[in-house]
């Protein structure tokens, strides 16, 4: 009852705002969607999942317009650098609600511009709604047609029904502005360091097994891991077990009861190194899952009572595999193993590195 009482006050929160922040004169901003050439897309989420999955939104329209990005200032190492970005800016929530010399510079950015509120496709999020209108205060705002956010909006766009796919739906968003628009995940070249380049040198043939994630319920059980690490090692390939913060000891685990070796402590590029050139990628639904799809690894992804078609990426060479409903670990793993046998040319993947 108390969880309905919240819910029903935000969403009553977020129509009074939305109602006393809405502007007129829609029809004319919403010109600018043929005219401008500059668009400014609002991400202001602090998971590198999330600013990962913004990525295809910039590929989609770089060719043709001015793409610039604003971001939580924890995204902004994630996308320094993304191909095809003409300016990455980021956000602090206290400025929705007072002045700054960072907002009227971004208000400036987005005069005559398209805003894209690049927020949930799925339910109502007020936050970067109104972040999107008081950085679009001068320009054209679109976004998701969710509850009051679309009165924010100059133009509302309603989701897909035929997909519940993110990056289709993302990308969906941009309709009003390119037809069909089309894009991929993508990171930038690796920034690998002597250390990363000396253990994928002397390591052979190789996979990233990353067993950890944000949410620990979300984590395919650990001696899944495990197993994994052994069914590689049969076919020639080392695991390197690769580690966030914090999971460290998860990783030792899944080697205690597996095959292959513990990586060092990675940052963001040098774990995009290492699975750039790894034979393949292992890991739960997680923000090193969408990494490993942008750096173009071959990914093997499992998940653990997510919905994989929203949030997977089912394409070659990936591999997206929903363990939820399996009997057990051995079942889990033979799932993955069988994963791993169709996705690997086995006697090319045991050949040294040149």
């Amino acid at each position: 009852m108390l969880h309905r009482i919240e819910v029903f006050l935000r969403h009553l929160f977020g129509w009074v705002i939305a109602l006393l922040w809405w502007r007129p004169r829609r029809s004319a901003r919403a010109a600018l969607l043929s005219t401008s050439k500059r668009v400014v897309i609002v991400r202001i989420d602090n998971r590198v999942g999330e600013a990962l999955l913004t990525t295809p939104l910039v590929q989609a329209l770089s060719k043709t317009h001015e793409v610039h990005l604003v971001v939580h200032p924890k995204c902004a190492r994630v996308l320094d650098g993304l191909p095809g970005l003409a300016g990455l800016h980021v956000f602090e929530r206290a400025w929705l609600w007072r002045g700054s010399q960072q907002l009227t510079a971004l208000q400036a950015l987005a005069r005559d511009a398209v805003v894209v509120n690049a927020a949930s496709w799925v339910e109502y999020s007020g936050t970067p709604a109104l972040v999107s209108r008081r950085i679009g205060v001068e320009g054209c705002v679109v976004g998701p047609a969710q509850g009051a956010a679309k009165v924010l909006m100059d133009v509302a766009v309603g989701a897909r029904t035929d997909t519940r796919n993110e990056v289709e739906q993302r990308l969906h968003l941009l309709s009003p502005i390119v037809s069909s628009p089309t894009g991929a995940m993508c990171f930038r070249t690796p920034r690998s360091t002597p250390a990363v380049d000396a253990l994928i040198n002397s390591t052979g043939a190789y996979a990233v097994v990353n067993p950890g994630g944000r949410l620990g319920e979300r984590r395919v059980p650990t001696p899944v891991f495990s197993g994994v690490t052994k069914a590689l090692a049969a076919k020639g390939i080392t695991a390197i077990v690769t580690w966030g913060p914090g999971e460290e000891a998860l990783a030792k685990e899944v080697l205690a009861g597996g095959a292959g070796v513990l990586a060092p402590p990675t940052s963001l590029d040098e774990l995009a190194a290492l699975m750039a050139k790894a034979r393949v990628v292992v890991c739960n639904n997680t923000g090193p899952m969408h990494l490993s799809v942008a750096v173009g690894a071959k990914t093997v992804a499992l998940f653990w009572k997510m919905p994989i078609d929203q949030w997977g990426h089912a394409r070659a060479p990936h591999v997206m595999l929903d363990l939820t409903d399996e009997p057990g670990v051995d079942a889990m793993i033979d799932r993955v193993d069988e994963a791993l046998a169709s996705s690997l040319d086995v006697a090319a993947a045991a050949e040294p590195r040149q």
